[in-house]
């Protein structure tokens, strides 16, 4: 046992000493538990109050960043689950824990690469955020590389489908969601918290709070406006909200009433996958393709990042072909 243990000490301490170093500490160790047998303590099962208030400390630091109540609640979900599985103190947890755990999770739960890589990259954060404030010498994450996933096109809808939509809709309310979500490619969250007067008729724009409650601008079309309008005129409630339910008592509208009205109205037109936020990423599939910049695409989506951006773009082939002749062929 004496052995294990110092050839963990040594692959613990072999990035910060150098190899002198490190032959010097290991003639130290040995000469110094020659005299003792150590034995292997029970592994904790249990969460100290230290786990508590580290978990609280990072779960603060990241809503001070402008994380929403959304993202804090799955950061923190993701991190318990984490220690309920590999039962083990924080500090304790070594690399080879971690990669055991997401080797089991993935297993377990048939989740994909991009799922798995999810829950990677808040661990990453978490023990980063643990080394960066000096609680921890070393994040265990830190030899745990990204996990490569598949490229995968999504499906965005044709303008024949959004056409067949709009003249489908005996609602007033429908249409002009519908053009809302399409013309401007906001998240269904922003959309339902949008109140009457945040709508700029005259410049047809309006604000939108994005994810970490920041605010931009989002733009809309001509015949967007007319819809719109249309809709609030046939209100007979006095609701701030800009959409509410059709019948009494006119409630603001919810992210799952929208998606269930979406999904029924999809059925009854043979529509597959008819979902809010497929109106966003065909937004940013038509503007790259029409030759938008991809770095007003991003703030127009309200993306941090543009890798974001370029997971929602589908470029078509037959403009790649084109494109080919153009300044190749």
């Amino acid at each position: 046992m004496n052995e294990v243990i110092i050839n963990q000490i040594l692959a613990e301490m072999l990035p910060i000493l150098n190899n002198f170093q490190n032959e010097k500490l290991k003639l130290v160790l040995e000469s110094k538990l020659s005299k003792f047998e150590l034995k292997e303590r029970t592994v904790n099962t249990g969460n100290t109050e230290e786990d508590f208030k580290l978990i609280d400390l990072f779960i603060e630091a990241k809503h001070v960043e402008g994380c929403s109540d959304k993202s804090l609640k799955y950061y923190k979900n993701v991190i318990w689950k984490m220690l309920n599985a590999i039962k083990k103190n924080i500090k304790e947890i070594q690399t080879d824990d971690l990669r055991q755990y997401l080797t089991n999770y993935q297993n377990e739960r048939k989740v994909s690469k991009i799922s798995i890589d999810n829950v990677r990259r808040i661990l990453s954060s978490f023990y980063g955020w643990l080394e960066d404030e000096n609680y921890i010498l070393k994040s265990p994450v830190r030899r745990i590389h990204k996990v490569k996933t598949d490229i995968c096109i999504k499906e965005t809808y044709t303008d024949e489908t959004l056409e067949v939509m709009r003249d489908n809709c005996k609602d007033k309310r429908d249409l002009a969601i519908i053009d809302l979500l399409s013309s401007t490619g906001m998240r269904i969250g922003e959309m339902v918290l949008l109140n009457r007067n945040d709508i700029d008729f005259n410049e047809r724009e309006c604000i939108v709070f994005g994810k970490g409650n920041k605010e931009r601008l989002v733009y809309f079309d001509a015949r967007t406006k007319i819809h719109l309008k249309n809709y609030i005129d046939s209100r007979v409630d006095s609701n701030d909200a800009l959409f509410v339910s059709i019948r009494k008592p006119y409630k603001r509208i919810t992210i799952g009433g929208v998606e269930a009205r979406l999904r029924k109205f999809g059925r009854m037109l043979n529509i597959k996958k008819v979902h809010p936020h497929k109106f966003r990423r065909t937004l940013a599939t038509v503007a790259i393709d029409k030759g938008m910049p991809i770095e007003q695409v991003q703030q127009l989506l309200g993306h941090k990042r543009i890798d974001t951006t370029l997971q929602y773009a589908m470029v078509k082939q037959s403009n790649i072909k084109m494109s080919h002749k153009r300044y190749i062929g």
